[in-house]
């Protein structure tokens, strides 16, 4: 059995990149053994399966056979592995850090069904408003939180807000969200800065 961490990947999943930029910011990419892997939502995978019967990335396989998943448990893993900072441990810190984060994840989930809503060859109209309804409303309240999201350490909630925003940036470029939060966006343009965001930033192919 391999010393390594074995981490099933794709270089286009908003939640693999969350996994990855807490590895940067952590220092433990050099013990990750990267398995690209395709997990289409209409064709299981059975080599991701093997491991996570959902068939969904990332899933991470530990050096004893042991898996974990979803994107969530990994990142706390890693940061326990290395002893981080990336969970907070008590206090409002904490819970302000887990909500960003449950939003960021939601907010990922609604753009998603989005995305495979308007890829459909008959797209719902009511499904479609709905989903921009949520995502327009979501970054105002996300745009009145960006002084609380830059005087905040990095944390696991921020990451994944700005995977959020790094996924608007990739699949819904012609949405146009920074006219609609500016402050939010001047947040993001700085933590886009960060080394971590520029070694994840989605790849075709």
């Amino acid at each position: 059995m391999s010393e390594k961490l074995q981490l099933h990947w794709s270089p286009k999943s908003p939640y693999v990149r969350k996994v990855m930029i807490c590895a940067h910011e952590l220092n433990v990419v050099p013990r990750l053994e990267l398995v690209r892997s395709v997990a289409a939502m209409l064709k299981p995978n059975p080599s991701i399966m093997e491991y996570n019967p959902l068939s969904k990335i990332p899933t991470l396989v530990r050096p004893d056979g042991s898996t974990l998943f979803d994107s969530v448990v990994i990142c706390e893993y890693l940061n326990d592995l290395a002893g981080g900072s990336l969970f907070p441990s008590e206090g409002e810190a904490r819970w302000q850090s887990l909500r960003w984060h449950a939003f960021g994840d939601g907010l990922l989930d609604a753009l998603i069904l989005w995305r495979n809503e308007r890829e459909r060859e008959q797209p719902l109209k009511p499904l479609i408003d709905a989903f921009e309804l949520k995502a327009r409303t979501s970054l105002k309240l996300l745009d009145s939180e960006a002084e609380a999201l830059t005087s905040a350490p990095l944390s696991i909630g921020s990451i994944t807000v700005g995977c959020a925003l790094g996924y608007f940036d990739y699949r819904f470029d012609n949405f146009g969200w920074r006219e609609q939060a500016p402050r939010l966006a001047k947040w993001h343009t700085k933590l886009s800065e960060r080394p971590s965001y520029q070694a994840t930033e989605p790849l075709e192919g």
